[in-house]
């Protein structure tokens, strides 16, 4: 009977977590700059999201609570020095998006990918969520901050991203 439950458990997690891992990828992509170490903090935030599927009680959606845990398993490993990062360029070929896509799109998403490398962890963050679309309330939610001291700290880290995108000559 438990081995059962144990079983179903798993499957259930791994179906959630197969039809979200574009969370887990675009952390990893944001935080990691190399293809090795995104595939390193992509195993770990699977392995923190099975470490603490057991908590998740269903009081918001499970896509919410990963984009909790995915982050805060991100900024842990950056802070605890896990993968120092590199300022090697991103790899043109990695999979950033469609391959229907045009290559401009391709080019300029490259340089915003580029140019968060140079944001700290915590803006790194802001800018994932804000991309994702979430509101100010659901960042906050997500970072453990207010809903006001997400929506400073996300205008100042817009601004610092556009001098950083204008200062390496960027073309958006």
């Amino acid at each position: 009977m438990c081995y059962t439950l144990m079983k179903e458990t798993e499957n259930i997690f791994l179906s959630l977590i197969n039809q979200h891992k574009a969370i887990i990828h675009k952390v990893a992509k944001m935080y990691m700059n190399n293809t090795d170490d995104q595939q390193d903090l992509f195993q770990e935030i699977v392995m923190q999201l099975w470490k603490a599927y057991p908590t998740f009680k269903g009081n918001s959606k499970f896509s919410t609570w990963m984009y909790r845990v995915a982050l805060n398993t991100a900024l842990v490993y950056f802070k605890k020095g896990n993968r120092k990062v590199d300022k090697t360029p991103l790899d043109e070929n990695i999979d950033i998006v469609d391959t229907n896509e045009s290559e401009l799109k391709e080019e300029k998403l490259s340089y915003l990918y580029k140019a968060v490398q140079e944001l700290n962890a915590v803006e790194k963050a802001l800018i994932f969520l804000f991309l994702e679309d979430q509101s100010h309330r659901e960042i906050a939610e997500n970072l453990g901050i207010s809903e006001v001291n997400a929506r400073v700290k996300l205008n100042r880290t817009k601004e610092k991203l556009q001098l950083i995108i204008k200062k390496n000559g960027y073309e958006f």
